[in-house]
């Protein structure tokens, strides 16, 4: 049936044999290592983000503690704008009141000279009231 030739089987593992050395130095080898060196690579870039994220972590909590400072300043500097304001503006308003004090004390001074004139005027007038009346009761 069948005829096995063991020259020739041998001949074909020596062959294979050649060959799986061939291909392992070759293919397998630099494959292998190539493979190796990726995953190292990758394991080192997965180790860079990790330590990416503490740093950006750290730089956030950075950030905020500086925004946070920077609104305290501004409220600082608000209050103080806000007092300074307030200060400046009690200061118009007494001035202000000052004036109008000072300027109700001379109308008031004013009118009470100028009552004292009408009455004077009237009262040197009131003899010529009392005979222009005596002359209308005289008439009727």
């Amino acid at each position: 049936m069948l005829d096995i030739n063991p020259l020739l089987l041998s001949i074909t593992i020596v062959v294979f044999l050649i060959l799986i050395a061939v291909l392992n130095s070759l293919l397998f080898k630099p494959l292998f290592n190539y493979m190796n060196e990726r995953d190292a690579s990758i394991k080192s870039d997965h180790d860079k983000v990790g330590n990416n994220d503490a740093q950006i972590a750290e730089l956030t909590a950075q950030a905020l503690s500086i925004v946070n400072e920077a609104k305290l300043e501004a409220a600082a500097i608000r209050e103080k704008v806000v007092a300074e304001a307030k200060e400046l503006a009690d200061s118009k308003i007494e001035a202000k009141r000052a004036e109008l004090a000072k300027d109700k004390t001379e109308f008031e001074k004013s009118l009470a000279e100028t009552r004292e004139t009408l009455k004077n005027s009237l009262l040197s007038q009131v003899p010529l009231y009392k005979e222009a009346v005596k002359a209308k009761f005289s008439q009727i």
